[in-house]
């Protein structure tokens, strides 16, 4: 009799570790037939969105390899001095991109202090403030201003902006910060600072729409507890604002690569005058603009090849932009889901 009760209880130990064994046999049964039972359909699919993806990445790839082996020439007689180089002289053949890179960066920044302050406040309307009509209105006109063609905005500039600059802006702040380098010079109606208010018309949607949408992410949880414990509606949207910081960060910063990407409205209102002045009423000369001007006219293998570098030079620093804009909204993004 004790010989079957210990048989019993053997039995009732080992019956989970045979059910587990059965189990996992049955899982990986399945996993098997599954496996074996996808479509050809499912396969093709698969693998053709795949080589969509990778089509993309080697373009990007073939790109920069086409800029940089058609720029070899330039590289190779100018070397690094090219990027520090204020000389572009097709005469006698000497080139240099500085210029250029100092057009670009300033209106892009100047774009950007404009842009900025009106992009967030208007963000913070459409989601804190503006009643269902309004927010529907007001977004439906950033995404028309975000679909009108630079060339649009570049016909705008000549004919309506760098006159009103001129009679008016330009003036106005010569008269009252004439004192300072930068408000010095003539007004002309062309330059950096009307450049600079093209570009911030431009890029101003993009910065909205991105930060509305990060915005929007922040918990309405916490807008609550921060009226719970007794804040004012600016102090819960100030709140608001700081948690949004990294996400706001990435939309500038994805503005600033739009910006320094444009060509046709800026190359209508800059100047096209390849100087560095300290004035930004004082025409200038942008890397976008120096390509869409001079490529089509250029005879020589080295000014063709010293545009094709100034290319290089733009796509690199667009490319490095993106890429920053893109990793902080991917940060914010992932914080928001891991609360």
């Amino acid at each position: 009799m004790i010989r079957f009760y210990n048989f019993l209880i053997q039995i009732i130990f080992h019956i989970p570790y045979f059910c587990f064994i059965n189990i996992e046999t049955e899982i990986e049964n399945n996993k098997k037939i599954i496996k074996s039972s996808r479509k050809i359909s499912d396969i093709l699919f698969e693998n053709i969105t795949l080589i969509f993806a990778l089509v993309i990445i080697a373009s990007v790839l073939l790109i920069f390899y086409e800029m940089f082996k058609d720029s070899a020439v330039s590289r190779e007689k100018f070397g690094f001095g090219f990027i520090t180089s204020m000389k572009w002289d097709s005469v006698r053949e000497e080139y240099g991109a500085l210029t250029f890179i100092y057009g670009t960066v300033v209106s892009s920044l100047l774009a950007l202090i404009i842009a900025l302050p009106v992009s967030i406040g208007v963000a913070v309307f459409l989601t804190e403030i503006a009643n269902s009509f309004l927010k529907t209105t007001v977004s439906f006109l950033i995404e028309i201003l975000a679909a009108i063609p630079s060339i649009i905005y570049g016909f705008w500039g000549i004919f309506v902006l760098a006159p009103f600059m001129r009679s008016t802006v330009q003036p106005a702040l010569q008269e009252s910060l004439g004192f300072l380098p930068i408000f010095g010079g003539t007004a002309a109606g062309f330059g950096l600072l009307t450049a600079g208010i093209i570009l911030a018309i431009m890029i101003t949607p993009i910065i909205t729409a991105i930060t509305r949408d990060v915005l929007k992410a922040i918990p309405v949880s916490q807008r609550e507890a921060a009226y719970a414990l007794g804040s004012t509606k600016w102090e819960a949207i100030k709140m608001a604002l700081l948690n949004a910081k990294s996400g706001i960060l990435g939309a500038t910063v994805l503005g600033l690569g739009r910006a320094v990407g444009e060509t046709m409205a800026v190359t209508m209102v800059i100047g096209n005058k390849a100087q560095i002045k300290e004035s930004f009423f004082e025409p200038a000369y942008s890397m976008a603009s120096v390509i869409a001007n001079e490529f089509a006219e250029a005879s020589g293998s080295l000014h063709i090849s010293a545009l094709i570098e100034v290319g290089l030079i733009l796509f690199g620093v667009t490319f490095i932009i993106n890429s920053m804009a893109r990793l902080l909204i991917y940060s914010f993004t992932r914080k928001t889901q891991a609360r």
